[in-house]
This record gives C-alpha cells, structure tokens and sequence, in this order.
C-alpha cells in the first residue's frame, strides 16, 4: 500500500487512527447521555440547555485543534497524543458524578479536548509517510471519525445494561466511567508502542496564521463547517430527534443514528480517491447539490392538521326530524310528505370508519409515502330545530395527515452522512492542491472554523426548535447553509485564475 512505508510507520498509523477513533467516541458521548438523561427526567433541561452541552465539547476540540498542532510539531506526537487521552479521561471520569447542569456544562468543556486529537494524529501521522502517500494515510486516519458509530450503537446499550433496563436509573454514572478507564488504557498503549517524531522545520505562529488572511482558507472553512460541522452536530442531534419524533427507545435511536455516521467514515476515504480522480470542485458540487435536495425533502414535519371540509346546507326550510352520525332528514314545514333526507360522508378512502379522532394514526399507521386525507361531517343541529333555506345542518372536517415515514426518513439521512464523509475528504484535497507545502498549518486552521460547525449547529437546533416548536426546523438551517456555501463555491469557480488546469483547480 505505501512505499518507503516500514513497520514503524504503519504501527504509527494503526495506533493514532485508534487513538483518534477512541477520542471522537468520547467527544459525541453527550448526544447519548444527555437525551437518555432528559428523557428519563433526571435532570429536566431545556432544548437550548441540551443543545449546548452537546455544542460546548465541540467548541473546545475545534478552538485547541490550532495550538495542539504546534504542540505536536514541537514535542512529537507520542507525546502529544497521550496527554490528550489522559486529559480527556479525567473529567470524564468525574462527569459520573456530576448532579447540576452547571457542573455537567464545565465538565463538559474538560472532556471536549478530546477533539484536539485530530490535529495531533495530523500532524504525527503525515510525518511518517512519504508526500504522495500521505493522502490515503490521512484519508486512514481521518476514518476514525467512526468512533462516533461506536457511541451511538454501543453507549445506550451499555446504558441499559447499567441501570438494569432503566429499573436503576442513577446507573449512568458508570458510563463515564467506562469511557474514562478505556482512555487510560489506550493512553498507555500508545505511550508504550507508538514511536515519536518531529518536523525538521517548525512554524512560528505568524507563519501559522498567515492564510488567514486569504478569502481562499475561509471558503474552505465554510465548507468544512457544512460537511464536518454537520456530521458532528447531527450525530449527537438525531439521537433526541429519534427518540422525540418516532418515539424511539434511545437504544434503537442509536441504531439509525448508527446508519448515518458509520458510512462516513468509511466514504471518507472513497471521497479521497475520487477527489484524486475527478476534482475535488466536482465532488463539492455533487455533495452540496445531493444534500440540499435531501434536506428539503426531510422540511416537512410529522403532522397531523384538522381543518375545514366540505358540509351540507339545506337548500329548503323546514323542521329537523331525524337526525344522527350518518343522516339528517329534513321536513318541509306545514307537510308531512316532503321530505329531504341527506347522507353525512363518513367513510375514510380505505372504507374505514371516518368518525375518529387524533392519535389514531400513531396507533396503527403502515407505510405512508405521500399526506393522507380523511373527510367526514358532523351534524350542527337538533331534532326539533327549525332550518331555514341555506343553513348549515352538518359541518366538513378534513384531516391530513402526514407521516413522515422513519425509513424514508432514516434513508435520506444515510445520503446525507455518505455525502458528508466524501465531502470532508474533499475539502482536504482541496487544501493539499492549493496549499502542498502547509497542508498541517491550512488543514488546522479550516479544521477549526469546520470543527466550529458542530458547535454552532446543535445550539441554533436548539434555539430554533424552542422557537418554532418544530423538530425538522433544523433540516431548514442546514440546507441554507449548505446553499450558501455552493453558491459561492460555483462564485468562486467563475473568477478562477486562467492557467491553472480544470482537473486540479477546484476552488
């Protein structure tokens, strides 16, 4: 697979791929822990308050991304590498003691170095491999992102197993725990096994900085912000959303949340080699276009609206003489021979009795691709009543109804998570094009304002959801986003620089 690549080299990758998968199962632990916390009310916190204790340990990997990497350029990534996992197992471990949302929040950012780890498996990784290997061993190592599947499809499995099918709740604790002696433990495996070595030349932080001051690195950013950003966001995000929209046990909320990020990871690396092959511009574009696509078709929320329908009006006056659930007879005054006798509609499209009311559909419901209608009618009057000519004796009521199916719904958010992985190896080739020579400087500087992505994200859910009250709000803001950044993409790309090939220049 590598050339000039020896035994040390490939145990290096093993170990900071392991390393980095560890961490980032650490840093999504929340998404599980805090909805299995919320929804069991043992602490009732609001949406804002969830969507910031997910944010929060984000905010603090993506911001320490920059000043780890010149850790790691200076110390080697040995050592760089076992501090994170040490350090990240400390508040961790206490976390399983923590009884207020202020303590959980500070503990929180303590743990959220975790995601630093990616910039010191970046750096460490690439030095032990020659230039144009580098890219399928970081593509390697970026897998690890995989760790965040780990989370979702073991930790409320091992929740249940903690607190005995929820019949000891406080047996959550021991999750933190758990995750707290597995970093202490890897933390020494790699201090023992892993080698160590630095760059011959280091940067200054001037020299670090410098490409910021290029429009070029903050698109590239952006784009990070969209495809990692998300993934990050929405692996914690969906967790509450299973369980809250479908009704979900946290268990099988896991599980589909397992269907979306475990695919990328793996097409992380796929996106790699087909951003070698065709560009990473039209990858871009076909991840951006596909995810937009899929996000406003995800839009429409479960619903279930009553409104209006069509009612019946006598066209004669006269005296109500029978009236029920399924007729009104209508006497003509002064005869006893006149008569007006009107159905009432009460027969749903599949023959089925119409006179229901809300929640049956969740009670028996099979698979609803499109909105489904029920029409009936009430009557508004009494036996006795007169009627005069253009009254209304029965009122129309029209229930749609709109399923939002699961599987649709888990489907579309598989393609999201695969376009995602291929993206975020698209941006890196995009650095690597652009930026040979300082790909560890530009790659942590757009790892942070990408990495910013999964903070920002869960919060404004948050926000969002508080304010509309309306769960798929958050498929809104990712979609404008993700507009955003093709539009200036596709900008970009028309002032492009002449000269520069069409297979390589993707900006």
């Amino acid at each position: 697979m590598m050339e000039r690549a020896n035994g040390a080299s490939v145990r290096a990758l093993v170990l900071s791929t392991l390393a980095f998968t560890l961490c980032f199962a650490a840093w999504m632990i929340n998404g599980v822990l805090v909805t299995y916390l919320v929804n069991n009310n043992l602490f009732r916190w609001s949406s804002v308050e969830v969507g910031w204790l997910m944010g929060v340990p984000v905010l603090v990997g993506s911001v320490f991304r920059l000043p780890v990497g010149m850790l790691t350029d200076k110390f080697g990534g040995k050592w760089v590498m076992t501090i994170i996992l040490f350090l990240t197992a400390i508040p961790m471990y206490f976390l399983s003691g923590a009884d207020s949302y202020t303590m959980f929040l500070l503990l929180s950012f303590g743990f959220g170095i975790a995601g630093s780890s990616f910039a010191a498996g970046v750096a460490y990784t690439s030095l032990w491999f020659p230039e144009k290997k580098q890219g399928t061993a970081l593509g390697i190592f970026g897998a690890g992102n995989i760790g965040a599947a780990i989370t979702t499809m073991l930790a409320p499995k091992l929740l249940n197993v903690l607190t005995h099918q929820r019949n000891n709740p406080d047996g959550w604790r021991g999750l933190p725990q758990i995750y707290a002696a597995v970093l202490v433990i890897m933390g020494i495996v790699f201090f023992v096994f892993a080698g160590n070595k630095k760059p011959s030349e280091i940067k200054s932080i001037a020299r670090r900085l410098s490409p910021l001051k290029e429009a070029r690195v903050w698109r590239f950013g952006l784009y990070y912000f969209v495809v990692f950003g998300s993934f990050v966001a929405l692996t914690q995000w969906l967790i509450p959303y299973y369980v809250n929209v479908y009704s979900m046990s946290i268990v099988m909320a896991g599980f589909m949340t397992t269907a979306f990020n475990l695919p990328s990871g793996i097409t992380r690396i796929v996106g790699g080699i087909i951003s070698d092959k065709v560009g990473a511009r039209i990858v871009l574009y076909w991840v951006f276009g596909t995810c937009i696509v899929c996000l406003i078709l995800l839009m429409p929320p479960r619903i279930e609206i009553r409104t209006p329908g069509q009612g019946i009006m006598s066209p004669t006056e006269g005296v109500a003489e029978l009236v029920s659930d399924s007729v009104i007879v209508i006497r003509k005054e002064k005869s006893e021979s006149e008569k007006t006798t009107f159905r009432l509609q009460g027969q749903t499209l599949s023959g089925k009795d119409a006179n229901i009311r809300f929640g049956i559909h969740h009670d028996k419901e099979g698979f609803l691709l499109l909105p489904t209608t029920i029409t009936w009618q009430e009557p508004i009057i009494k036996e006795g009543d007169e009627i005069t000519k253009g009254q209304l004796i029965a009122r129309g009521i029209t229930e749609v109804y709109f399923q939002a199916n699961k599987w649709i719904f888990t489907s579309l958010v598989f393609i999201i998570g695969i376009m995602l992985g291929m993206g975020s190896a698209a941006v890196f080739k995009h650095i690597s094009v652009y930026y040979p020579k300082d790909i560890g400087t530009v790659g942590g500087i757009v790892g942070v304002l990408g990495g910013l992505g999964g903070f920002v994200d869960p919060i404004l859910f948050g926000y969002l959801l508080a304010a509309s009250g309306v769960w798929t709000s958050c498929w809104a803001l990712l979609a404008f986003v993700s507009l955003v950044s093709l539009v200036l993409m596709r900008f970009a790309i028309t002032r492009q620089t002449p000269g520069i090939s069409e297979g390589i220049s993707k900006k």
